[in-house]
């Protein structure tokens, strides 16, 4: 049996692609022990209640035999360590779940072409219904994404539908679109048995594809299930919008596990595309997505040992640069003066992926058509210099699609070494050259890499992003405040970090109606603390003429009473202050890949809050590590 040390783990980035990332014995001598000691801590404390959760649920999974489940999550990784660069020694799946089959439309639900109902064959009718069902979302009114549609659909499409069917503008979705809202609308209002019977299944369905064993662990496998066919929508502006996502068949996938497992078997008349037996990577399928080319993983849980130790290991890393960040700082400040261009270039956009958190640049997945740009891919149309602007001196304005086509738009006073240096890195250039031409993602990686073993672009986002939360929450958080107050101030300053990494998101579509029914109970909650203070004045006075125990006992029951109203009326006005905050703002992305978590729990334990109000029940199993190592006296 055989466990893995965070020096062999390979990353995996957000993106599902893999990155090896160099982990040298200079990692391991500079790893803090009094840290991993803590984990072996905090390992012993939720043994026995691991042990008990995973044999209650073993019970009925009939697929795995002789399997340990009561080791913890950081026990495992002090197991046999493997020196090979190996992840595993064992792994046995079942596979993943395919969507079901299309099933074609009721023949009183029609499709209609310049006025006339038309009956389309099946492949045409599928990806009919993938539009109609979307007739309702803002997506259907952009022009790109109507176009990669109709270009797509006209695919599926006999010659003779072909022919007959020329502008999008004649076509009417409308009884399809109207079918599918009755059909949401049916699922809601199921029977409660109808529900459960559903959710059984769907248990049961858990219970076979959804665990795996590796290396005699049963392990949580993420998200096993293989996405339906359906429209692309992308992210911001993304060219590809609307095009066809296919449908993935068993010839599509990729099985990986080892030569001794159970192989996965594929549905009956069809064959994996390949079995493969690499334990040198711990994804379980991989299959390639027609819309990008880009390779997508079925991997482990976020609770796994695996992401686990990886998690650790990569909040370590920003750790590290925690204590040579000043000395970086200082070095790229000197290389500002440097004769050559390159090495000044250089200085000028590290200064940038450190005080703007941006990406390196060039991180586009292959067969990408967006225009999406970082750092090191800056052109001169995406900076502007003003000497002077809004009382600042030295400002630099950058706008540019950044990742997943998301504009980054931000206004920054500059030291004005940096100004000098930008000014002449502009001069005698085109619009459409770029800012940083003596530069590109290999030279700044190499030079990072020489700065700290392990640095990448990422570790400053993570740096600054976790070093800002812990700032803020110690400027925004009061001992005095109560438990709303204390999570408006947690939002705030996650807020900080969306806005310094550039998470944004588009306001809910149900954002305006939420509010004006979070309005309608301020205004009710207002009336009753009127109607309250009314009873308490009202009692005041009764008491003060009958001077009786049961007038006082009165006063003290309005008293309460109003206390309590005013507490349900501040905890109302507080949710709609965060709401209306952070409408377009992202708060998920960073908590989830940007911040140390042992910031927030730890945050957590020092002012009372319950770890609930902050991370949701998948998010405190991706973080049991942090939850149960971490004291509030933790310091990033």
């Amino acid at each position: 049996m055989c466990c893995f040390s965070s020096l062999s783990i390979k990353v995996e980035e957000d993106n599902g692609y893999h990155h090896p990332i160099k982990h040298e014995k200079a990692l391991k001598r500079e790893r803090d022990e009094d840290e991993y000691n803590d984990f072996l801590d905090h390992e012993k404390k939720v043994k026995k209640r691991k042990q008990e959760e995973d044999d209650d649920r073993n019970k009925n999974a009939g697929l795995f035999c002789n399997v340990c489940l009561c080791l913890p999550l950081c026990l495992r990784w002090e197991e046999e360590k493997c020196t090979d660069g190996s992840k595993w020694r064992f792994l046995e799946h079942k596979g993943p779940v395919f969507p079901p089959p299309y099933e074609p439309l009721p023949d009183r639900v029609r499709f209609y072409y310049d006025g006339k109902a038309m009956k389309l064959s099946p492949g045409a009718e599928e990806v009919a219904t993938f539009y109609a069902k979307m007739l309702d979302h803002e997506y259907t009114t952009k022009d790109i994404f109507r176009k990669n549609f109709f270009k797509d659909w006209r695919k599926e499409m006999t010659s003779e539908e072909k022919s007959k069917i020329t502008e999008l503008k004649k076509c009417d979705f409308t009884e399809m679109h109207e079918y599918f809202k009755a059909q949401s609308e049916a699922r809601k209002q199921m029977s409660k048995e109808e529900k459960q019977k559903i959710k059984e299944e769907n248990e049961r369905i858990l219970q076979e594809y959804g665990y795996c064993v590796m290396d005699n662990h049963r392990e949580r496998i993420g998200n096993f299930r293989i996405e339906p066919p359906g429209l692309f929508r992308g992210r911001g502006d993304h060219p590809k919008m609307g095009k066809l996502k296919r449908r993935i068949r068993p010839e599509d996938i990729i099985i990986n596990c080892s030569k001794d497992s159970v192989h996965p078997k594929a549905p009956p008349g069809t064959r994996w595309k390949e079995v493969r037996h690499d334990n040198k990577v711990t994804w379980l399928v991989s299959w390639t997505e027609n819309i990008q080319g880009s390779i997508k993983y079925i991997m482990l849980n976020p609770s796994s040992r695996i992401k686990g130790e990886k998690d650790w290991q990569k909040y370590e890393t920003a750790r590290r640069l925690k204590k040579i960040v000043e000395r970086i700082r200082a070095q790229y400040r000197e290389d500002w003066r440097s004769k050559e261009m390159r090495i000044r270039q250089r200085a000028v956009a590290l200064y940038f992926i450190d005080k703007l958190a941006l990406r390196a640049g060039n991180e586009k997945d292959e067969g990408e058509t967006a225009d999406t740009v970082g750092c090191c891919s800056l052109r001169v149309e995406h900076i502007r210099l003003h000497p002077q602007m809004d009382g600042q001196d030295y400002v630099v304005e950058l706008d540019f699609p950044g990742k997943d086509s998301i504009r980054y738009y931000n206004k920054v006073s500059v030291e004005k070494r940096v100004f000098k240096n930008l000014q002449l890195f502009l001069e005698n250039k085109q619009a459409k050259d770029d800012l940083f031409d003596r530069l590109n993602t290999s030279i700044l990686n190499k030079h990072l890499q020489e700065l700290m073993d392990g640095l990448t672009a990422k570790v400053f986002r993570t740096y600054n992003a976790s070093i800002t939360l812990q700032q803020q929450l110690k400027e925004l958080t009061s001992s005095d405040d109560n438990i709303p107050e204390k999570i408006l101030s947690y939002n705030r300053a996650n807020r900080a970090v969306a806005v310094l990494c550039n998470h944004q998101r588009a306001p809910p579509k149900t954002f305006e109606k939420s509010m004006h029914n979070l309005q309608t109970k301020i205004d009710e909650k207002k009336k009753q603390l009127s109607a309250a203070k009314k009873e308490l004045k009202a009692a005041k006075a009764d008491a003060k003429t009958l001077r009786d125990e049961k007038s006082k006992r009165a006063v003290e029951t309005k008293k309460k009473a109003v206390q309590r109203i005013s507490e349900q009326l501040m905890k109302l006005e507080v949710q709609a202050t965060d709401r209306e905050e952070n409408k377009q703002i992202a708060l998920g992305t960073s908590k989830l890949n940007y911040l140390d978590p042992r910031i927030s729990v730890a945050w957590c334990k020092k002012l009372g809050v319950p770890i609930e109000k902050i991370y949701n029940k998948t998010q405190r199993e991706k973080f049991a590590w942090a939850i149960d190592m971490t004291d509030e006296d933790f310091e990033f």
